[in-house]
């Protein structure tokens, strides 16, 4: 063994044959040794294979210090790969987390706009057909969420795809910071002949500490929110595998604490008029009418869901509560079979009426304190564990092709399934309006982004700037482009921020100046002048400058009264938008 590796084995490296064999069991032997034994400190790697084979010519090494630093060289490589895919995944897991900066500004842009004009404040729905909220010969979606351009995709899919789109009632329940931004959207782009509801989850009079206090206390639980909220790689033990860390860091999304999440445990004393309802995620979109959902007999079952322990794709379709469940836990083992075959959420059908003589809230409650109590050793995964539990023996399978689940984070899911589920989910990480989205699965979201119109309220020349924190603490400038105050500005495209926007400008006469489409960095001094250049030089009192546009302003200011009125006619306008400077 301590002949020189460069006189024994170096025929072969270089090139050379060795019919006896014997240099192949020799080397074998060496590297057989070296498994069983320590690393010797100290030991000197090369930089690279390239200096690796350098020495080994120039006979630095022996067989054992060769296979030594071999070892040691491809356990170093292993680890940097591992850390690199840890931190691909941390990366993604802080992406999924974040909100994007297009979405927060939409959000923002459209809760001042509730807060400027009355058409975005109107009621929804109009007075004449609030009796359809409770009326029980609709068909009822409820979607609970914070995402107003993730609802907005849900809803115009739902338009799309209902056969008797007049049926269809939505009601969209949100948290009081979204509340605002969330009812001008559907108030500036009505659904109809869909009926939208937008309700916060501060108008909910059940919804009191009183009755959710596990809820309460897991929001404000101090370890509890530095799980959810803390460094998720302190202390990662790289041995793992990365499926495992994946695992872990999606157990984590700040999401799973919030009460938007649980609220569907809470459907009967939400609805209490209603007898059953489809209760769908944010990160769905309807590719089918369905109405059928409604005339599936449960057989006396609260919760239609389909089952994800068998199907086709054996990585989506394969979970089974020791998937979610932590069975070396006393009262997990005691209680549950590590084989029975879980369901999803996402796209559920429930019979309220049924639900309502059962104690799964309840059920839901005690299970949620216990995980509270044992530091969160029973589960890690939101809610959809406890469910797992309460919902036991109130599960009615209904056909998977109603509900399609991975687009999230199966990157290989099969294109002609996708094209024929009623429903897609995707669920995990790549949601389809964050940049980590798979490119091939995002045409089936963004294509029910149907050119939307909305109204701002906003006096011509006005550049509106807001300004919040990122995650970094770092100042980040929300730059808004903001156009005249009668125009209608289209998003063309709504995945992140608009890329392009169409403004038209519509005169006293009915005559309108447009449509014409701007990149979204045009700078509001470019609008004015194009404005001005298309302005019909027949028209009286019309702006010929921006100065001029000044003055007549500060002229039609002096003698209080709205700087538009010369050039618009508010009938015209009707419903588009409000006068408010």
């Amino acid at each position: 063994m301590s002949d020189c590796l460069g006189r024994r084995f170096g025929p072969s490296f270089l090139g050379r044959a060795d019919d006896s064999g014997e240099l192949v069991k020799d080397f074998y032997k060496v590297l057989n040794q070296v498994i069983t034994e320590e690393i010797p400190d100290g030991l000197k790697l090369p930089n690279s294979f390239s200096q690796l084979v350098s020495e080994l010519k120039n006979n630095q090494y022996d067989a054992k210090t060769f296979a030594f630093s071999l070892r040691a060289m491809m356990e170093k490589l292993e680890r940097e790969i591992k850390e690199s895919k840890f931190s691909e995944l941390t990366n993604r897991h802080i992406a999924a987390s974040s909100i994007p900066k297009g979405l927060y500004c939409l959000s923002l842009r459209l809760t001042d706009e509730y807060s400027s004009n009355a058409y975005a404040r109107r009621q929804l729905p109009p007075p004449e057909l609030l009796h359809v909220l409770s009326n029980k010969s609709h068909h009822h979606f409820v979607l609970s969420t914070d995402n107003i351009l993730a609802a907005s995709v849900v809803v115009t899919s739902a338009v799309q795809s209902s056969l008797e789109p007049e049926k269809v009632v939505f009601h969209v329940i949100t948290d009081k910071k979204t509340y605002a931004g969330m009812h001008s959207w559907f108030a500036l782009n009505p659904a109809a002949p869909i009926i939208v509801e937008v309700k916060g989850v501060h108008q909910f009079d059940w919804l009191t500490r009183e009755n959710v206090p596990v809820l309460k206390a897991i929001e404000n639980h101090h370890g509890i929110r530095n799980y959810y909220h803390g460094n998720h790689i302190a202390g990662v033990n790289l041995s793992g595998t990365t499926r495992a860390f994946a695992s872990k860091l999606q157990a984590r999304s700040p999401k799973y604490i919030s009460l938007l999440n649980h609220l569907r445990i809470y459907l009967p004393e939400l609805f209490p008029d209603l007898d059953k309802v489809v209760f769908l995620d944010d990160d769905v979109v309807i590719q089918r009418d369905l109405s059928p959902l409604w005339e599936i007999d449960l057989q006396g079952k609260v919760n239609g869901a389909i089952e994800t322990c068998k199907g086709e794709d054996e990585w989506v379709m394969s979970k089974h509560f020791k998937n979610y469940f932590n069975f070396s836990h006393p009262l997990i083992a005691k209680h549950l079979d590590p084989d029975e075959c879980a369901w999803a959420y996402g796209m559920n059908i429930f019979d309220l009426r049924a639900w309502r003589k059962t104690n799964i809230r309840e059920k839901y409650h005690f299970w949620l304190k216990q995980n509270l109590k044992s530091n969160l050793t029973m589960w890690k995964l939101g809610s959809l564990p406890p469910a797992l539990i309460a919902y036991r023996g109130h599960v009615h399978p209904i056909d998977p092709s109603w509900h399609m689940l991975g687009l999230g984070y199966q990157n290989q899911t099969n294109i002609e399934n996708v094209k024929r589920a009623a429903v897609i989910h995707y669920n995990g990480q790549s949601k389809p309006w964050l940049e980590i989205g798979f490119e091939h699965l995002r045409p089936f979201w963004t294509n029910q982004q149907k050119p939307t119109q909305i109204s701002f309220g906003i006096n011509l020349g006005i550049e509106r700037r807001y300004r919040y924190w990122d995650s970094n603490s770092e100042q980040v400038e929300c730059h808004l482009l903001v156009s005249l105050q009668h125009s209608r500005l289209r998003f063309l495209e709504m995945a992140g921020v608009q890329n392009q926007l169409e403004i038209k400008f519509r005169l006293t006469d009915g005559s309108d100046i447009g449509p014409k489409t701007f990149p979204a960095a045009t700078s509001i001094a470019t609008l004015k002048e194009s404005v001005l250049a298309q302005w019909p030089k027949e028209k009286e009192n019309g702006p010929r400058t921006v100065k001029d546009r000044k003055k007549r302003r500060q002229q039609i200011k002096h003698n209080k009264k709205n700087v538009f009125v010369s050039y618009y006619n508010p009938q015209l306008a009707k419903g588009m938008t409000s006068f408010s400077d």
